[in-house]
């Protein structure tokens, strides 16, 4: 099959056509799953010994995916050997690393090898005995403890808690000779990205959404003509990691630093509306964040954030949110529609208060005394929101913006609803989340 596929790449192109035409179906099969033929020299490993972390930091549909599911499915062939997954949350290593359409299932399937999958345990297994098992880089604690001879750690960028589940991951890639780890991630500049890429055992290889010749070209056409020369262009098509944008109010170590678990209950707790102008999928995204407060103490619990559905359909979600984590107050800004977040609340029969606020600033004016709380360390993150901390990782002193999108909605979403709860006095009776 090598010798083949050398000719293949060595013959002009009416040479290759020639060949496709010829071939069996079985033959067809087995050129379509050979990796190495197709793949860009960065999606193939790192040659040479002495590296420990493959660090491919890369655009969205580079075939990052694809690379990692191909590394490992080859790796788990070989030899008996115990495996780790870690994906962004158990859900996404199930439905991406494994079952997705790139993950290790249908790389199995293309060489005709049957792995069997136990999702019940989280477990896959070879037919020679390698086992491969699923953690979530949102639970640091589940890494610590097991051994593995390779690990895969996808969107690494996205974890929970990146620093404690990387560094339990270390800890646990301790068997046999070699022991190794891929890491697949859209960069974004958080400090354990930094710090795996400047360690002399880490190979960092990179790419392009462009580089991927199965990506349609129209597609890449419309999203270079959208996002090219942009920060978020860059980061998300490009592959670069930037960082922090001049003047931030959030730089992305204050993002890391605040981010801590939920307390068990809370003073108050607001849901903070920012409605869109406009209707429909061009129009902004209706920004949908639920925050509490204990003490002098602000959390960010949800970003529930919608776009293209109906007035109505958005107020629903807003009030499907305040039900959920028994808010006691809504507060939407009544500049763009605000009042129809009331007039389907009051139609709903909900019994929740609803605050119409005007705003009279812009959004990086509101949001500067909330940059404050978080630079004191009165403000956190209980949890993982990539895009809400996006945005505020673009919001500038002075009234700029270098984040994705047209408007910050989820961050101004953030902003009202802590700013809300900043003007809420003492001796109000505890919201507990059951």
């Amino acid at each position: 099959m090598r010798h083949e596929t050398a000719i293949l790449r060595d013959a002009t192109e009416e040479q290759q056509r020639r060949i496709f035409e010829n071939a069996t179906p079985e033959k067809l099969l087995a050129l379509d799953a050979d990796f190495e033929m197709w793949a860009h020299k960065n999606q193939l490993p790192p040659s040479g010994e002495g590296w420990r972390v493959w660090l491919m930091m890369a655009g969205r549909g580079f075939g990052k995916t694809r690379a990692g599911a191909e590394w490992i499915f080859r790796l788990g062939s070989v030899k008996p050997v115990k495996i780790a997954l870690v994906g962004a949350t158990i859900a996404d290593a199930r439905s991406i690393m494994v079952e997705g359409v790139s993950g290790l299932l249908s790389v199995g399937h293309r060489y005709r090898k049957r792995l069997r999958w136990e999702p019940s345990l989280g477990r896959l297994i070879w037919p020679n005995g390698s086992e491969a098992k699923l953690f979530s880089g949102d639970s640091a604690d589940g890494l610590r403890g097991p051994e593995h001879e390779f690990a895969w750690a996808d969107e690494l960028a996205k974890w929970g808690q990146a620093e404690e589940a990387w560094m339990n991951l270390e800890f646990g890639l301790r068997r046999g000779p070699r022991p190794r780890a891929l890491v697949t991630t859209t960069p974004r500049p958080i400090s354990v990205l930094k710090r795996i890429e400047g360690e002399p055992w880490t190979v960092t290889t990179r790419g392009r959404t462009r580089d991927n010749i199965n990506l349609d070209e129209r597609t890449i056409e419309i999203l270079t003509a959208t996002y090219g020369g942009t920060r978020i262009g860059r980061q998300e098509l490009d592959g670069e990691l930037l960082a922090d944008v001049e003047g931030a109010l959030w730089t992305w170590e204050t993002i890391e630093k605040a981010r801590l678990a939920s307390p068990e209950c809370f003073d108050r707790i607001v849901v903070g509306v920012d409605p869109p102008a406009g209707v429909g999928d061009k129009a902004d995204a209706c920004g949908i964040v639920v925050a509490g407060a204990l003490g002098k103490y602000l959390y960010v619990l949800e970003d529930a954030t919608v776009q293209g559905v109906s007035p109505e359909g958005w107020a629903n979600r807003v009030a499907a949110a305040a039900l959920r984590w028994g808010a006691t107050t809504i507060v939407a800004e009544a500049n763009n529609g605000g009042a129809m977040v009331k007039s389907v609340l009051d139609a709903a029969g909900a019994l929740l208060k609803v605050r119409l606020v005007h705003a009279s600033l812009g959004k990086s004016a509101r949001a500067e005394p909330i940059a404050l709380r978080f630079e004191a360390g009165q403000a956190f993150l209980a949890g993982s929101f990539p895009e809400l901390e996006a945005e505020l990782a673009g919001l500038q002193a002075g009234g700029g913006y270098q984040g994705p999108g047209r408007s910050p909605d989820r961050a101004d979403a953030m902003v009202w609803a802590m700013t809300a709860l900043c003007e809420t006095r003492s001796g109000v009776p505890r919201v507990r989340r059951l």
